[in-house]
């Protein structure tokens, strides 16, 4: 017998004929079921077209349901074997890794995985015990043609919810804690309902969920359970499937599974998705409506404003000939969601429409741009940008071309604006006077600031007709815009607990309307306006208070909260614009915004005047930079680190200084055996003038293994310009003995040509031992734009840059896009040894490749125009006759305190410019173990105080410590550690991180405190320096503190400031 004869004679005997003989009934059924439908259809002389109609249906759903069920399977399979997966060579693009694989702040969380898998039969209890029991008679109660209703099965499955993720954001809010969980759930849950009178049954089997959940705890409390509330909610909308049985297998019908998927969605967002949250207090007397609906963290404007090199969607003859689209933009930020218009057939579309969102959560909410095609049928995808808004918060102002993703080509050009929330009405006229400047043809304008209400409760709400119970709900409007709240039913005293947010173009002139309504809308239970003038008085701009309605009963009123506040960009906020791409086809259009104030508009991209500027408009800060010349001279007394025998004999070092300063690091050369080197080296740098600014150096012994530390020290830059010019010796810091002579000089720039043959002759007379020149001058030039340029040799514009090159020393701009007009607004500068001698080149090409023309300048042309300045036009050689570049070159003379007195005569410098007393500037406090103790002093602190009107808060900066006495033969590893007095629970206690063995140390920490101004100024800071010693060390713990009184200070304006410490006995 065979094994295929052995195997159907097995399954015939395992089933009973009975069985059999039903099962041979049931597929005969079916096949007479598929058969009547043709009958009927003939019968009744229906169209075959109908019949195709509904096959063709039943095919459509058939093909729903089985993909559902692969993607079902597929998500089950990758949840069961996601360390394969992730270590599999399948795995070659980022997005198909965890969360914990792509991101190294985000952490797996396998335990509580576990626990989930191990405790999910008996969360399946208790859903079945809550649907059974509670919801089951809840909804039988709610409808007379649901009384039958019942759940047949409850059933979660074996495959529990997963968190693939987690990630904790601590921060920003040291009163809250943040969790963002990477939710992913892929189970084979199954849940039938029915209802008896109807004879209908429906159900669910299989879901996948999957999305970012963030979990904030919040407050932070010091009692059990350690947190007030727990607020969740999804920043984005998550991915969800269904898998539907029964008769909701007809929501599986192509068509209606996406709008049945959808208005699923929409009903989670409701709750779930941002600005929507769900709160679950944890003790009692917990003002929930505020964490339900927190004020926004700031708004988002969005200039829309062009793309370019966008996909031709619309093709000719099946694709041979390319055609044009016809883009539109849509713009995502969580649930608010906007439309561009669309321009016809142009790849290079110019929108400038400007668009402004709400911005609830940072870091976590993201711009999402995605341009279409517009097409009769379905409009085609032409690519997709993701923008993460805490880049926005953090930069104030991106202005940028960003590259659409899953597309061959296209960019999008977007400026984006941070507003910050002011709580004072100081600024209103000048944001408003701001908003009025900008020229507008769309129909909402900007906004000058936002509203946030927050609808509580009512009470004693009049009856309806009969002396019944009404249904009261809300309508809030401003303006044009309207918003209601829910309908709390059968109640006279409804507690809504909603929150809404409205823009506000001008507060002065607007009002909010509010009308309270029974259900059908149609009965007015009361009303009350509230002009925003009144909130314009009003302490932080802020209404917490009960309003007796008019209209109403004698006893109606209501309770709101009202908060507006102030939308500002801040001042400083200008980004560098980006490079203009081709402008084939404008494509402006309704949404138009222009700028009286600067005609660049808000981008700086809108269509150039017709005629073209002559003279160059650099930033204010170009050409402000100065020079510093360090001569590094000798040292003396340096430690011996190359010993002999162990240490018994005493060697020497081979000394070489390390000097940093704004980023950029000079090194001497090494002196061989000798504990006082003399180098005498030269060396230059071109600094901006920025507070608290400094410059190190450190000494090293060169070995051939390791280097050997020598000592260091820094110095102060503001103290060197104030000086002009030092010279004197500095002592070694962290080390026993050494110090070093320095001539320093921050050179002063002039534009007299009469100088220059005075710091010439100087140079000629100065000999460096690395046979440096001093530098005579500073060179500034701007590179604004070209216009004219050629086209590249298959005829498509240019990708254009420009090199500068002075001598050995040259500076590329960025590359602009395509255009023959390209635009850099890029300043550099040069260190000129001798301007009548030395040549300016620019060159512009393609990409670094085809050249595109160039420019020689020889300096000497500026010493003999007006101010050393050149800006102007200038013609291109080897490029065509219009091709032309527009710069700025500024000239300035290296004024020196040294040349002066050279050029009085033989006098020697000694005689001239004394010895210079560097008293004034604290240099004692920068010696290390030699400060003076006589009134015990222990070192100094370096402080930032000051309240942010804008932001509310107090803050105090500890930037650094200095010449703080050693607590051990290794010096200290110090912390500072503060309390702001009165504060009897040390709820104001902070302390920096430790600095392991460093007796100048530098922290740079922020800490704020929501305090009022009024408040601040009653507080007493009490600040100490510590050693941070372990429990058994007799090492002592204080090295010094200090005390201010927060009234004593200028708490609007800030103060940064070095102040004494004082030893415990003191």
């Amino acid at each position: 017998m065979s094994f295929t004869d052995a195997s159907a004679e097995l399954a015939s005997a395992s089933h009973p004929p009975g069985e059999r003989a039903v099962s041979v009934l049931w597929s005969f059924g079916k096949c007479l079921g598929a058969l009547v439908p043709v009958y009927l259809a003939g019968y009744y002389g229906f169209s075959i077209s109908v019949v195709l109609l509904v096959f063709m249906i039943y095919m459509g759903w058939k093909h729903s349901r089985l993909e559902k069920v692969m993607r079902l399977k597929s998500a089950m399979y990758l949840l069961e074997n996601e360390k394969e997966f992730t270590t599999a060579k399948v795995f070659r693009s980022k997005r198909d890794l965890p969360p914990w694989v792509n991101f190294p702040d985000v952490e797996k969380v396998e335990w509580l995985n576990k626990i989930m898998q191990q405790a999910w039969p008996f969360i399946g209890q208790y859903l079945e015990k809550l649907l059974v029991e509670t919801i089951a008679p809840t909804i039988r109660a709610s409808s007379i043609h649901l009384q039958t209703l019942s759940f047949t099965k409850v059933n979660l499955g074996d495959k529990a919810l997963k968190i693939v993720g987690v990630k904790a954001h601590t921060e920003h809010d040291k009163r809250q804690v943040m969790l963002d969980l990477y939710v992913s759930y892929a189970g084979d849950v199954e849940i039938n309902v029915e209802i008896k009178k109807y004879f209908c049954k429906a159900g669910v089997k299989g879901v996948q969920l999957h999305g970012k959940l963030r979990v904030i705890l919040e407050p932070l409390i010091g009692d059990v359970p350690l947190v007030g509330a727990i607020t969740m909610f999804f920043i984005r909308r998550p991915k969800l499937d269904i898998n539907w049985t029964g008769l909701t297998n007809l929501l599986d019908i192509p068509g209606l599974n996406a709008m049945s998927d959808t208005m699923i969605m929409d009903a989670i967002a409701s709750h779930l998705v941002l600005p929507n949250r769900l709160t679950i207090p944890l003790v009692p007397n917990l003002l929930v409506a505020q964490l339900r609906s927190p004020l926004p963290r700031g708004v988002v404007r969005i200039h829309l404003l062009e793309a370019e090199n966008l996909t031709a969607k619309d093709t000719v003859i099946k694709g041979i000939i390319d055609g044009k689209s016809d883009p539109y933009a849509v713009l995502r930020v969580g649930t608010q969601v906007f439309t561009s218009h669309h321009v016809d057939s142009n790849l290079n579309p110019q929108w400038r429409e400007m668009f402004e969102v709400i911005v609830h959560e940072v870091p976590g909410q993201e711009l999402e741009v995605e341009v279409f095609d517009k097409d009769p049928d379905q409009d085609d995808f032409l690519g997709r940008v993701k923008v993460d808004l805490d880049i926005v918060k953090k930069a104030r102002v991106v202005d940028d071309w960003f590259s659409l993703r899953d597309v061959p080509s296209g960019s999008v050009h977007l400026r984006l604006e941070w507003l910050s929330l002011l709580s004072s009405a100081e600024r209103l006229s000048e944001v408003i006077q701001k908003n009025q400047n900008l020229t507008s043809r769309t129909a909402d304008p900007p906004s000058a600031a936002i509203l946030a209400l927050y609808l509580d409760q009512a009470h004693a709400l009049p009856m309806r007709k009969g002396n019944k119970d009404p249904s009261p709900m809300v309508q809030i409007s401003v303006q044009d815009t309207t918003k209601e709240s829910k309908t709390c039913y059968g109640t006279g005293n409804p507690s809504w607990e909603d929150a809404f947010t409205f823009f506000i173009q001008d507060p002065r002139k607007q009002d909010i309307d509010i009308q309270v309504k029974d259900d059908d809308r149609a009965l007015s239970l009361g009303s009350l306006s509230i002009p925003l003038t009144h909130l314009l008085s009003c302490p932080k701009l802020t209404m917490d208070q009960w309003f007796q309605l008019e209209n109403s009963g004698l006893g109606s009123k209501i309770y709101f909260k009202i908060v507006l506040r102030v939308l500002w960009l801040s001042d400083d906020a200008t980004p560098t614009t980006p490079p203009r791409p081709s402008s084939s086809g404008s494509g402006m259009g309704p949404g138009g915004i222009t700028s009286e104030l600067n005609p660049m508009g808000p981008g700086g991209l809108s269509k150039p005047p017709s005629t073209r500027p002559q003279h160059a408009t650099p930033d204010s800060d170009f050409a402000t930079e100065g020079v510093l010349r360090i001569q590094l001279v000798e040292a003396q007394n340096l430690i011996a680190k190359d010993n002999f025998m162990g240490g018994m004999v005493k060697g020497k070092s081979d000394p070489y200084v390390k000097i940093r300063v704004a980023g950029i690091t000079f090194k001497s050369h090494t002196i061989k055996e000798n504990l006082n080197p003399y180098w005498n080296e030269l060396y230059e740098v071109i600094l901006t003038q920025l507070p608290g600014q400094e410059i190190q150096f450190e000494l090293f012994d060169k070995d051939i293994d390791q280097d050997d530390f020598l000592g260091r020290f820094k110095l102060s830059l503001r103290d060197i310009i104030s000086a002009q010019c030092i010279d004197t010796w500095y002592t070694l810091n962290d080390v026993k003995s050494g110090r070093v002579h320095l001539v320093l000089e921050w050179l002063p720039r002039v534009t007299d040509l009469v100088r220059l043959e005075s710091v010439l002759q100087y140079q000629s007379q100065q000999t460096y031992q690395d046979k440096t020149v001093p530098s005579s001058a500073l060179l500034f030039v701007y590179v604004e734009r070209a216009h004219g340029l050629q086209l590249k040799k298959n005829g498509k514009e240019p990708k254009a840059g420009a090199e500068v090159v002075l001598k050995n020393v040259s500076y590329k701009t960025k590359i602009c896009e395509r255009s023959t007009s390209p635009r850099w607004d890029e300043a550099f500068h040069f260190l000129v040894r001798d301007p009548r001698e030395e040549i300016l080149t620019v060159k512009i090409s393609h990409s670094w490749g085809q050249a595109l023309g160039s420019i020689t300048l020889p300096l000497r042309q500026l010493l003999s125009e007006s101010g050393l300045v050149l800006d102007r036009w200038f013609n291109l050689d080897g490029a065509l006759p219009e091709s032309q570049i527009l710069l700025r070159v500024t000239l300035k003379i290296l004024d020196t305190q040294l040349a002066a007195c050279k050029g009085e005569g033989d006098v020697t410098i000694n005689e001239v410019i004394p010895k210079w007393d560097p008293s004034h500037l604290d240099l004692k406090h920068r010696g290390g173990p030699f400060i003076s103790t006589e009134n015990g002093g222990v070192g100094q602190v370096k402080i930032s105080i000051g309240y942010s009107m804008e932001e509310g808060r107090l803050f105090i900066t500890v930037h650094a410590c200095r010449a703080l006495a050693p607590c051990s033969k290794d010096g200290a590893d110090p912390y500072v550690s503060f309390v702001l007095l009165p504060d009897k629970k040390a709820t104001t206690k902070r302390r920096t991180a430790t600095k392991k063995r460093d007796l100048n140390p530098e922290f740079n920490e922020r800490f704020d405190f929501d305090f009022s101004l009024e408040e601040s100024a009653q507080r007493k800071l009490d600040l100490s320096v510590k050693h941070n010693v372990s429990f058994i060390s007799r090492e002592r713990e204080l090295i010094g503190k200090m005390q201010l009184d927060l009234d004593q200070i200028d708490l609007k304006n800030g103060v940064t400031q070095w102040y004494d410490l004082v030893a415990e006995a003191n």
